[in-house]
């Protein structure tokens, strides 16, 4: 079970520091390696070619991206209180849900 699912709020917690304390939603998850993409955090430049491929042209220029930020580094926030928690899990009828440790709201509604 996935603590951190796509779509959900998170604030960073370590990293660098234009990036602690922002919080964003999450883009993707890539579970094998641990990271996740955050909407408007780790942006990095890329210094992109003008390519003409396959009948299409990619204009050159500096595109501005989110890049990969470890799941260590960043923490869930809670929908109902606002607040960064812990997650612990719990068994609802057939389905396991995501609990939130702060103030024991389901954050899977």
């Amino acid at each position: 079970m996935n603590k951190i699912k796509k779509g959900d709020t998170v604030e960073v917690i370590s990293g660098r520091e234009e990036d602690k304390g922002k919080r964003g939603e999450v883009i993707k998850v890539l579970p094998e390696t641990s990271m996740i993409v955050v909407q408007g955090v780790n942006l990095r430049t890329k210094h992109q070619k003008q390519v003409q491929a396959q009948g299409r042209t990619v204009k050159p220029g500096m595109v501005r991206f989110e890049s990969q930020i470890s799941l260590a580094n960043v923490m869930l926030v809670c929908p109902k209180c606002g607040k960064i928690t812990r997650v612990s899990f719990s068994r609802q009828g057939d389905s396991v849900v995501r609990v939130c440790k702060e103030c024991d709201a389901v954050i899977d509604a």
